[in-house]
């Protein structure tokens, strides 16, 4: 089956730990935390579940160059770029902006492992991968794209994986979970947790909070969980008729815009740092678990439930993003 082809490249299953402290501060809920920064791979991530299932199938190809695109301080390309190393696979990004002198963060890392950086402008979600394949192929390379945020069918396997082995950790621990708060960004994260859940019959309520206002060319990012839906319910065989309410995702934490640090992120970072020890980056879980604190302060979601907050990385944009964050 397709959700055993995959390139072991990350540290599973990722821990599952209870946030004593803050459950105690939070007395109507009981609060855990899926620890994906702990995945290995250059500091961890979500994204080496989905590369997992790239990296296989490129070498699978016998493809020998993987480009993918992202932002300046992509978490996504930062572990795409480890994954090459690790394969020994040639890799180039295309990151949004244009070129600095000052690597720090993301870049730097991607930089250190080896990735040929190719500075884009206003391209900052992949518009140019096809135009970079081209020139490469022109040299005789083979070639394998990634997608943007690698959020394809293919990527979006990886957290339908991920749903079992969480189904898995919480009937050892003899629990239930009603709630599983997480950033959604480029939406495959979030497709496979859905389409993991149904497949799986898994019961809970999906929490995917909104990073970033902006969708894909002309659809929202909820009209492109939604096509993944429809995609991957035929390939996995899942009894179900999805809408776009079952891609709907939680906005109002995106205002400000993607990657612009606000009052609400630094106060989620200090608050899970200096309560659990735990670091969360500015841009994704950040933002995702300020929207979690909020439905908890604001009673949102039912009393007395057991929440789990997905960490989904993003350790080193810290560093990039070390003035705002003071």
């Amino acid at each position: 089956m397709m959700l055993s082809k995959k390139y072991p490249l990350g540290f599973f299953p990722t821990p599952l730990e209870k946030m004593e402290n803050l459950s105690k501060k939070y007395t109507d809920y009981n609060l855990y935390i899926k620890r994906d920064d702990n995945s290995g791979l250059a500091s961890g991530g979500n994204k080496v579940r989905k590369l997992q299932f790239f990296i296989y199938e490129a070498l699978d190809k016998g493809c020998e160059t993987i480009i993918t695109a992202g932002a300046q301080q992509s978490n996504h390309c930062r572990q795409t770029a480890a994954a090459c190393a690790k394969a020994g696979l040639e890799c180039h990004l295309l990151l949004g902006g244009n070129q600095t002198e000052n690597y720090t963060g993301n870049l730097l890392l991607s930089h250190l492992l080896g990735a040929n950086i190719h500075f884009t402008g206003d391209n900052r979600k992949g518009e140019d991968l096809f135009s970079l394949k081209q020139k490469l192929e022109e040299q005789n390379k083979k070639v394998y794209v990634v997608p943007y945020g690698g959020s394809n069918l293919l990527g979006a396997y990886g957290f339908v994986d991920a749903v079992k082995e969480l189904k898995e950790q919480l009937s050892d621990m003899k629990l239930k979970m009603d709630y599983i708060f997480f950033a959604s960004s480029s939406g495959g994260t979030q497709a496979g947790l859905k389409l993991g859940v149904d497949f799986y019959g898994f019961k809970t309520k999906l929490m995917p909070i909104s990073i970033d206002k902006l969708g894909y060319g002309d659809l929202t990012l909820d009209e492109a969980v939604l096509a993944l839906l429809l995609e991957g319910q035929k390939t996995l065989g899942i009894d179900k008729k999805y809408t776009i309410e079952d891609a709907t995702l939680i906005r109002g934490y995106d205002s400000q815009g993607y990657g612009v640090i606000t009052s609400n992120e630094k106060y989620a970072i200090k608050e899970l740092a200096h309560s659990e020890g735990v670091l969360l980056d500015p841009v994704y879980s950040g933002r995702a678990f300020y929207g979690m604190l909020d439905h908890l302060k604001s009673n949102k979601i039912k009393k007395k439930s057991n929440v789990l907050f997905w960490h989904t990385g993003g350790l080193p944009a810290n560093f990039y993003y070390s003035k705002e964050l003071r």
